[in-house]
């Protein structure tokens, strides 16, 4: 049976850890020059209606350093955009690739892609969650903390990436603690269900109380793809919002900082906690990359 990653509310603890174990893995054996084919004789499809650099790019770089093919699509390239239904290009690309990856705006695509398809359907980013993305970090935060039981301070909009971090927290038992001005909080149904399920999750209006103590400061821009007419209002929503080397200095001595780039510096984090020794968001980056490779090895190869 094929299995899907739509939201992290998919996985089980056992199933975090297989990945970041194969995560690890392979980054380990890409340093040490071993080349790993498990994806020879694969394609993979990427579909995807939002701009992209290091989401696409990293997709595209897995698949290859895996010994498959990636296949790049988007609406103005296909059927799909003279309305073709969902349902009929789910089932013809099944016919063609192995693994079909979608970063758009609407959840619900995603998930009518995935209940038509015979191949796995990944969610590399929609406007309710961005799982490929909390799935990098956390194996970012297990090689500088050593495990994923660290206390992590979110600091900003309660977007799609707060949302992940929800879902992870709720099944990884870490602890969690958001600061949203009032208004900008995540979605109250996804909370309850969490909060229902056990999760060590706080929503707090005041950045100073969310990131006392922590070990890892994570912020992400105010004006997520989409909400570019709220720039303005959104700034002035966020003030006193900014990861600075103030706030950075009420996290614990070595908190780690962390963002999903592409980052908007001097607003919702400071030129010098960026660019500081606390910084681990090039890692973060980069793991990227080797996340994805476990993904698409894991999900094609029916091993998750």
């Amino acid at each position: 049976m094929k299995k899907d990653l739509l939201t992290l509310k998919d996985l089980t603890k056992e199933e975090f850890d297989a990945l970041f174990a194969r995560a690890l893995e392979l980054k380990k054996r890409k340093k040490e020059g071993i080349v790993d084919r498990p994806l020879e004789g694969k394609s993979v499809g990427l579909l995807f209606n939002k701009p992209s650099t290091r989401t696409r790019i990293s997709f595209e770089t897995a698949t290859i350093q895996l010994g498959g093919v990636s296949i790049f699509m988007n609406e103005n390239d296909t059927q799909i955009g003279r309305s073709e239904p969902v349902k009929d290009t789910a089932r013809v690309l099944a016919r063609y690739i192995d693994c079909l990856v979608i970063r758009t705006f609407s959840q619900e695509l995603v998930e009518e892609y995935a209940s038509y398809s015979d191949v796995p359907v990944v969610n590399a980013l929609t406007d309710m969650y961005h799982p490929c993305q909390i799935l990098s970090d956390l194996m970012t935060v297990i090689e500088a903390k050593g495990s994923y039981d660290a206390k992590v301070a979110w600091v900003g909009d309660g977007n799609n990436v707060a949302h992940s971090w929800i879902w992870a927290a709720s099944t990884l038992g870490f602890e969690l603690s958001i600061a949203c001005p009032e208004g900008f909080d995540p979605d109250g149904a996804i909370l309850k269900e969490a909060l229902g399920r056990g999760a060590k999750i706080t929503v707090v209006r005041d950045p100073k109380e969310a990131v006392a103590a922590a070990d890892i400061v994570y912020t992400d821009v105010w004006a997520s793809m989409g909400q570019e007419a709220e720039q303005k209002a959104r700034e002035k929503s966020f003030e006193g919002f900014i990861v600075d080397d103030a706030l950075m200095a009420l996290a614990k001595p070595d908190a780690s900082f962390m963002h999903c780039l592409p980052a908007h510096r001097g607003e919702e984090v400071s030129e010098s906690v960026m660019e500081g020794p606390q910084s681990i968001i090039w890692d973060e980056a980069e793991n990227k990359l080797h996340m994805h490779k476990a993904i698409l090895d894991m999900l094609i190869n029916q091993t998750l």
